[in-house]
């Protein structure tokens, strides 16, 4: 199997709605309506986006963040989509779609890479397409094609977590450091010489579980 990112430039609602601001947009399809998560400074202006294309039904606002629930499915709103060109060629979306900096970034998976090929060639004769990554998947477990929170979290004991969360938060890894694994010790209770080992555990799981997906 093989997954590839796609970065899709083009003029719909969506994407339109992120160029030129901070703000990102990441959009699960229910059938029948959306899920939207939206963050950003430029917020306001996409949920207006997003009413006036396909309505809103429900809305959770937290500062600069927004969680929208809309009246209608954007794919009935298109006369193309990356749904349409991906099964064509027999190829998959790992949602959420994400729309950013005035594109799109679709997360492709298909069982051979030349149907990647392919999907890539169609949607590049209607679209400015870059790939932004690609790779071969080759077990289902430990080089998951999904990235969750529980197959990218390593499992720290409590300690390791106690001591890098403290470490983060007493600015250990600012740069300059703002403070040293003495200092942390003292903040934890234990001696400078354990805390240390904790870290370099903490650290060495931390930069084992991520490596694969870089």
């Amino acid at each position: 199997m093989y997954e590839a990112v796609f970065r899709v430039a083009g003029d719909g609602a969506y994407t339109v709605a992120t160029d030129g601001t901070d703000t990102t947009i990441e959009l699960w399809c229910n059938d029948h309506r959306d899920l939207l998560h939206v963050s950003g400074r430029g917020a306001d202006a996409v949920l207006e986006e997003v009413r006036d294309t396909v309505g809103v039904s429900e809305q959770l606002r937290q500062g600069d963040e927004l969680v929208v629930v809309t009246a209608e499915c954007l794919t009935s709103h298109l006369e193309h989509n990356v749904e349409g060109y991906l099964a064509d060629h027999g190829c998959l979306l790992v949602p959420p779609l994400k729309y950013t900096e005035g594109a799109k970034l679709a997360r492709v998976l298909a069982l051979d890479a030349e149907s990647l090929s392919a999907v890539y060639a169609a949607m590049a004769d209607d679209y400015a397409v870059t790939v932004e990554s690609k790779r071969e998947i080759r077990s289902v477990t430990p080089d998951a094609p999904l990235l969750t929170v529980d197959a990218l979290l390593p499992d720290l004991s409590a300690r390791q977590r106690e001591v890098f969360l403290t470490a983060y938060e007493m600015g250990y890894y600012e740069l300059p450091r703002e403070t040293s694994t003495a200092a942390i010790a003292d903040a934890v209770g234990v001696t400078r010489r354990t805390a240390e080992e904790h870290l370099r555990r903490a650290e060495k799981k931390l930069t084992e579980a991520l490596v694969e997906f870089l």
